[in-house]
């Protein structure tokens, strides 16, 4: 899957002249996390999100340092942090820096950016415009969905070919070891595997492949070097 296929379209956007008071009301009308900033000509500056209203002086909540170890603090971290707990604009407290991806990044991909890069969204940029935004509840949604196609009916001989693709295409199992036999949607995992976290890894793909009811492990475990 590519992030085009479950990312949200369309974006609720903000400008960098919105008030921030009308931002955070935004977030919670639309129950969302962040808003993506765009300027007068739709181009993507910036992103807002809750966390950038966690320090706010409206709730009382912005940084206080004793006078001691505001003295030990440089002068632009104290100015950057006044701006943050103060401004009155998306402008003042918006993240110029955003990660972005083109819709047919793989999903893979865009988790491994979510990761990196300590987000919570990706904002998917088509031509130099934003087109939507991948979450992590998107890809939660995603997980879901798939789930759910866990459950379509296939024929046993089917269902014994997936496995044995699936498991011919990982690196770590030692597939010409295994054997599988199907009745009636039920799998049965024959053979003998190397160390505990192959096994593991093994019933689970036996366990995710659309058509199984359930597993069997009749699996045996000779640790590399064979038996004493």
């Amino acid at each position: 899957m590519q992030a085009r296929d479950v990312m949200t379209s369309p974006v609720i956007t903000a400008k960098p002249t919105d008030r921030v008071t009308d931002v955070a009301r935004l977030l919670l009308e639309k129950r969302i996390s962040a808003l993506p900033v765009l300027n007068d000509d739709g181009d993507l500056v910036g992103i807002i999100s809750e966390g950038d209203l966690l320090h706010r002086v409206e709730s009382g909540t912005e940084r206080r340092r004793s006078w001691l170890l505001s003295a030990l603090t440089d002068s632009d971290t104290l100015a950057a942090e006044y701006v943050k707990s103060h401004g009155a604009t998306v402008a003042d407290l918006m993240r110029r820096s955003v990660v972005t991806a083109p819709p047919d990044t793989p999903l893979h991909e865009i988790a491994a950016l979510l990761e990196k890069h300590g987000v919570k969204r990706i904002p998917i940029v088509e031509n130099g415009r934003l087109i939507g935004i991948v979450s992590r509840a998107n890809l939660i949604q995603a997980v879901a969905r798939a789930s759910a196609s866990l459950d379509i009916p296939q024929t046993d001989s089917a269902i014994r070919e997936s496995v044995l693709a699936r498991l011919n295409a990982q690196p770590w199992a030692n597939s010409w070891r295994i054997n599988v036999t199907v009745d009636n949607g039920i799998v049965d995992l024959w053979g003998i595997t190397n160390a505990e976290t192959e096994r593991h890894a093994l019933r689970v793909v036996a366990e995710t492949t659309p058509g199984v009811r359930g597993v069997n492990d009749h699996l045996i475990r000779e640790p590399i070097g064979g038996s004493a």
